[in-house]
Order: C-alpha cells, then structure tokens, then sequence
C-alpha cells in the first residue's frame, strides 16, 4: 500500500513537472510566432539581459502582456469548468455550454449601449451579475421535471437560454451601430488585445477565485459522493455549493468581461486531467490551472499562425477544438445511461 502511493505521489510530481513544461513551451510560442516571428534564440536573449534588435525587443513587450493574460485567462476558465462539473456532479457542465457566457455578454452590451460604461472593473461587475443570474436560470430550468439536472436536460436548458439571451443581445446592439462596433470584436473572445492593465484587473479576481476553489476542494470529494454522504461527513452542502458557484462565476465572468465569451476550455481541460489522475478535486483544479492555461495560449498562437498575416480569434479556436470533445461526452454519457 505504501509503494503504491509512493507511486501515484512520483506519478502526480512527473505530471505536474510535465505540465509546467508545456506551459513553458506554449509561452515561448506565443512570444515567437504571429505577423512577425521571432526567433527563439533572440527570445533567449531578451529574458537573459542580452541586447537584441530594438524592433525585435518592441515585439517581444508587446506579446508579453498577451501572453500573461492568456494565462490568467485559461487557467481562470480551467478551474471554473472543473468547478461546475463537481456542483452539478455533470460531465458537460461548462460556462459555455450553460449559457453563463450569454448572461454575461447580455450585461456587458446593457453597460456598454445603455450605461455608458468602458472601465474594465465596472463591466466584470456586470458581467458577474449576468453570468450568475443565468445560471441559476438555466439549474433552475432543467431541475424541473423527471431526473432532476440531467447531462442532456442541462445541454438543452442551456441551448435554449443562450439563445433567448443571444436574441436580446442582438436586440440591443443592432440599432446602435457604435455599440455594435464595440462589441463585435468581443463576442467572438480575443486575448489580442490584452495589455497590462487588463492583467492587472484579472489578477485579484483570478486570485480570489482560484483561493476559494482550492479551499473548497476537499469538500466538493465528498459532495461527488452524493448529498447524503457528504452531510453524514460533515458537509454544509448549501453553504459549499454557494462558495463553490460563486468561485466558478467569478472567474468566469471576469474573463468574459475582458477578452469576451472564450468557450469548451473550462469543458475540455477537467475532462482529461480525470481521465489521467482520477476524480480527486485537489488535484483537478491545480492540474487544470495549467492545463487551461496551456490550451488557452497554444489555441492564441494557433489562431495567429492559421490567419496570417491577420489572426484568428482564439474563441474560435477553442470551439474547433471543443466541439468535437462535446459530442464525444454527450455520446459517452447517454451510452453509460441506457
């Protein structure tokens, strides 16, 4: 018993190191590749102190905020679908396929044509509001009936309120033609435009979130158990289910505010790193930090490199490589039902 867990202890620090690699490797491709590339040894040069061309070096600065909020981003996305999955005791529980992205971006057009507002910290407020009302919503929707909060009901009840929420955005925004200019670019979810200001608004948000998940994990082992077993060990399921949401919104949201709707990271990410280290949460969340954080930067250069000279937004990166795992779960999920 003791060598196994010596074992699964070497396995989970190899994983670990494994994952801090590829993030490391994905930055390095965030900072070398888009309209420009770069070579990695003038990388090397640039984070080493060694003088590098002064055209070389303004492309490098400004990649770096990018490429941090990126991230941020990812890892904030990461935890927020590995979050809702444990809660709803969901395989496809993901803020996009919730609708939580919809509430969000119908707050964000309500700031941006009818407010007036454009501070970062005034529209993750909004976009908290909107993507928590949504999903309470859309729990609330599928709960009625037979089967309570089922996969399928969640997908459906989801679907549907995302697009009641995407008509009145549209309703908003298609009269106002500088409110569509605004908010165009946003919907579809972009890093590009991330500066370091935008880092610094995450940050405290992202940190704050992250805290609570983690605090929060060693619980959300046992409500995977079930309500009953969970209260019978100690549990406040209420008061942890709220935390544990909230925790998830927040992320969400905060990242939604400022890059814009970024789906299937939060779905796709959970998925795997159980399907590598097994259901334990404190290791899930941590573990899809990084792996968000990794997806999230890798679909960024990827956009860059497929739309060269111009760029493909990374929310349509994300959505070509989620969809196909989406179908995968739903088809996994309904097969283990019948």
């Amino acid at each position: 018993m003791k060598q196994l867990r010596r074992q699964n202890k070497s396995n989970l620090i190899i994983g670990f190191a494994i994952e801090i690699i590829l993030l490391i490797v994905c930055v390095f491709l965030s900072v070398a590749y888009g309209s420009k590339q770069i070579p990695f040894a003038d990388i090397f040069g640039y984070f080493t102190g060694r003088d590098i061309d002064a055209f070389k070096a303004a492309v490098i600065d400004a990649r770096i905020p990018r490429t941090v909020f990126g991230i941020l981003a990812g890892a904030a996305l990461g935890v927020s679908g590995a979050l809702m999955q444990a809660i709803t005791r969901n395989p496809i529980a993901d803020p996009s396929i919730l609708g939580v992205n919809t509430g969000a971006s119908l707050m964000v057009v309500i700031g941006i044509a009818y407010l007036d507002i454009s501070s970062g910290i005034k529209l993750i407020g909004l976009s908290f509001i909107g993507a928590l009302l949504s999903a309470l919503f859309v729990y609330g929707i599928a709960s009625v009936g037979y089967g309570g909060a089922s996969s399928i009901k969640l997908a459906l009840a989801g679907a549907a309120v995302s697009t009641a929420l995407g008509s009145l955005v549209n309703t908003i925004m298609l009269p106002d033609s500088n409110v569509m200019k605004a908010y165009r670019f946003w919907q579809v979810g972009s890093v590009g435009g991330a500066s370091w200001e935008d880092v610094k608004l995450l940050t405290p948000f992202f940190a704050g979130g992250v805290l609570l998940a983690l605090i929060c994990s060693p619980g959300l082992n046992a409500l995977l158990l079930g309500d009953e077993m969970a209260i019978s060990l100690g549990v406040k399921v209420g008061h942890l289910r709220f935390v544990t949401a909230l925790a998830g919104v927040l992320l969400c949201a905060s990242v939604t505010a400022l890059a814009g709707p970024i789906g299937f990271v939060g779905l796709m990410m959970p998925h795997i790193i159980r399907l590598i280290y097994g259901g334990d949460m404190r290791i899930i969340v941590p573990m899809s930090a990084l792996g968000g954080a990794a997806l999230l930067v890798l679909s960024d250069v990827i956009g860059r490199v497929l739309g060269s000279p111009g760029e493909l937004e990374v929310g349509i990166i994300t959505a070509l490589l989620g969809a196909p795992v989406f179908i995968w779960i739903v088809y996994k999920t309904k097969a283990r039902s019948i």
